[in-house]
């Protein structure tokens, strides 16, 4: 399996940064996430270079507080794995994102692959379990942190009292409890 995987890395590093597949390479894992072997779903490999941020700031100056100079010890909020859906989102915008999971890592690069929806395709359309991504709130949902992996760095993923700042957004969470609520008659 390590053999395996060192010749698939190779392969996946001479190839493009995003590439169309004919078959997953994790069947289990991508029809577990909606994917099916019929019209209107296509696959996509994307290669993430690995690694932190680093702030983009003309000859490495910031011109504030000593606290705010920082350039490199930057993380970013997201996932890799988000970044790459909105790439792929970025690169193929009449497509609707379904999910996406990790398929290799090696030293530099992250590579994912990401399940895409044809919301033209009869087959989508028709289709009573998978139609529900044809609406139009739909477009481009992992720019917009709709994805599994974007609610995730969201905080999402938890409910009830353990999520009290991050419902309904954690801007909005803000919001309500920085906003002074008055009567009109009082």
């Amino acid at each position: 399996m390590r053999f395996l995987r060192r010749i698939r890395n190779w392969d996946y590093r001479h190839n493009h940064r995003l590439i169309r597949l004919k078959r997953p390479t994790r069947p289990e894992k991508a029809r577990r996430l909606g994917y099916a072997a019929k019209q209107g779903f296509s696959l996509f490999r994307i290669r993430i270079r690995r690694g932190g941020r680093k702030r983009h700031c003309r000859k490495g100056i910031v011109y504030g507080k000593p606290r705010n100079a920082g350039i490199n010890h930057i993380k970013l909020q997201k996932s890799h794995k988000e970044v790459a859906e909105a790439r792929v989102g970025r690169a193929l915008g009449s497509l609707r994102l379904l999910g996406s999971y990790i398929i290799s890592d090696e030293a530099r690069y992250k590579y994912f692959e990401c399940i895409m929806v044809d919301p033209m395709h009869k087959a989508i359309r028709r289709d009573p379990r998978i139609n529900w991504i044809v609406k139009s709130v739909h477009k481009h949902r992992e720019m917009r942190g709709l994805t599994s992996a974007g609610k995730k760095h969201r905080g999402l993923r938890a409910k009830g009292k353990r999520a009290t700042k991050a419902r309904p957004s954690h801007r909005a969470a803000w919001k309500r409890q920085n906003t002074l609520k008055f009567w009109r008659y009082r």
